[in-house]
């Protein structure tokens, strides 16, 4: 049997982490495979003219999406035989999604796809890794695109700083509804829409939702948690944790879109995972979110080539079916927390296909912004992150743009640019929340894809019906938003117009619920 090398398969290990013995041959984990679509080239098409000029097509429903774009059986089948003939088990295959799920050992999996497994040792903890390309056989060339979790290193980190110990003299924080009122929301509920938010770790306990919502005098969403491989709502009890970002998720989009649905999809820290929350809720017949807010992300160059290209093809899934799909930035400025010395962007913040969201500082006086710049507390404090992909063209809604390094040397936008939007991020100027039983200030761009994430649903409940993919629009009506010129991002400067740091702007509402 002739096998070849999985294209865009190969790793590398995390920065400064280092091999300390071979993975257990009898641990038994499962692994994600990835099939070919039915009609790619009919679906290439129809995201081009969802993207163009003109009229964009009717938006397909999940049902007609599965029908016509589903993975084929007869590559189930083909996979499966590849799976029976290494003692591999079939243990999920989902058309729509065109994922299967199998399961085995280390050794098996090892034997299987020529992979070496190890256990790795880095600064947050150790990992189950491989180092160079998956090779499958040469029958299954062609038909899987991409093997995820068979390593299971973090895949992503939440956006969110908390205002730590006494606040700073300059501090004046808002509740979510607050910053709503101040971005001139429309008025609105959500009725009828369902938000998806996802979750790579943490948890929330609904007696802390029902006191927070009570005390905004807001009457609490309905909350959903749907477990995605394994995956549950398992509050930690520290509010430092994960369960901060689930928290802040839930209570930034539920006080602005109180009459939304909030379907939370829990799913491991691992690109497997990650990506199959996302299709999980992109595919969801039951709930039907028309918004996906996503507040954890990583360095683009953290990521295999094949894991980015699955992760923005499901993107595209969501924008042909009218989907809107929010992602935070990040939040360490333009390095995105990489020690090289050289700028990053996050992913899958810079995703063509997904409305990044960056970051900023906002005062106030009353029911106004009298002040709007670029979040930046300093190295230690945290910054909207932003920057330039090293990986994805640039869409052509930002042909002809230009960045502008805090070094004064500008050039043409040569790859993706990220972000496209903003919104209140400092902590400074952060959002009042509840996390396992403690009054907390939260900020990071993680509160601004929920921020945006309301937003989007009070839109399509007073349309009737959803925004889709909220670029092409925005970047043709920027009057839409309020542009921030002041500002840098320890990279990239705040110019008129867009740029790396907050994008085309903060939202004015009701302003971008008369263009979408």
């Amino acid at each position: 049997m002739t096998n070849t090398i999985l294209a865009g398969s190969a790793r590398t290990t995390l920065p400064g982490a280092q091999a300390i013995g071979k993975a257990d041959p009898g641990e038994r984990l499962e692994v994600t495979v990835l099939v070919r679509r039915q009609a790619a080239a009919d679906l290439k098409a129809r995201v081009a003219k969802v993207i163009g000029p003109g009229k964009p097509p009717a938006r397909m429903t999940r049902e007609e999406f599965a029908t016509k774009h589903g993975a084929r059986d007869t590559d189930f089948d083909t996979v499966t035989d590849f799976a029976d003939a290494h003692d591999l088990v079939v243990v999920q295959r989902d058309s729509a999604r065109r994922t299967m799920v199998l399961s085995g050992t280390v050794a098996q999996f090892s034997e299987a796809f020529e992979v070496q497994l190890q256990q790795f040792a880095h600064e947050d903890g150790t990992y189950r890794g491989r180092t160079g390309a998956i090779h499958i056989p040469s029958e299954l060339a062609g038909v899987v695109e991409a093997v995820l979790g068979l390593d299971n290193r973090p895949a992503a980190r939440p956006h969110l700083r908390n205002l730590n110990g006494s606040a700073p003299a300059a501090a004046t924080t808002f509740t979510p509804s607050q910053i709503a009122r101040l971005y001139d929301f429309p008025a609105g509920t959500g009725a009828g829409e369902c938000i998806a938010i996802i979750e790579l770790g943490g948890g929330f306990r609904p007696r802390d939702l029902t006191t927070y919502f009570t005390q905004l005098g807001v009457t609490p969403p309905t909350v959903t948690a749907i477990s995605v491989d394994n995956a549950h709502n398992r509050p930690t009890g520290s509010a430092d944790g994960p369960d901060g970002e689930v928290m802040l998720d839930i209570e930034v989009a539920g006080a602005i879109a109180p009459g939304a649905r909030l379907a939370v999809y829990f799913a491991p820290n691992t690109d497997a995972g990650f990506l199959n929350a996302i299709t999980t809720a992109i595919h969801d017949t039951a709930n039907k979110p028309s918004v996906i807010s996503i507040s954890w992300g990583g360095a683009e160059d953290n990521w295999t080539p094949q894991a980015l290209n699955a992760f923005d093809s499901a993107f595209q899934v969501a924008a042909v079916m009218g989907i809107t799909v929010l992602a935070a930035s990040g939040d360490n400025g333009a390095s995105d927390g990489a020690t090289d010395g050289k700028f990053h962007v996050d992913f899958p913040a810079s995703s063509p296909h997904v409305t990044a969201c960056g970051g900023t500082h906002i005062q106030a006086q009353g029911n106004a912004i009298v002040s709007e710049t670029v979040w930046n507390d300093g190295p230690h404090g945290g910054a909207g992150g932003g920057g330039v992909s090293a990986f994805f063209a640039a869409p052509t809604w930002q042909a002809g743009l230009e960045t502008t390094t805090t070094a004064g040397t500008t050039a043409p936008l040569q790859k993706r640019g990220v972000p496209d939007i903003a919104g209140d991020a400092d902590p400074i100027s952060g959002y009042r929340v509840r996390v396992d039983g403690q009054s907390l200030v939260i900020g990071g761009t993680s509160a601004v894809a929920p921020l945006w994430a309301g937003l989007v649903a009070l839109i399509n409940q007073s349309k009737g019906r959803p925004c889709g993919l909220l670029t092409p629009t925005l970047y043709a009506n920027r009057a839409a938003l309020t542009d921030i010129v002041q500002g840098n991002n320890n990279g990239f400067v705040a110019v008129a117009g867009w740029d790396p740091c907050t994008g085309l702007g903060s939202p004015r509402g009701n302003a971008l619920a008369d263009v979408l």
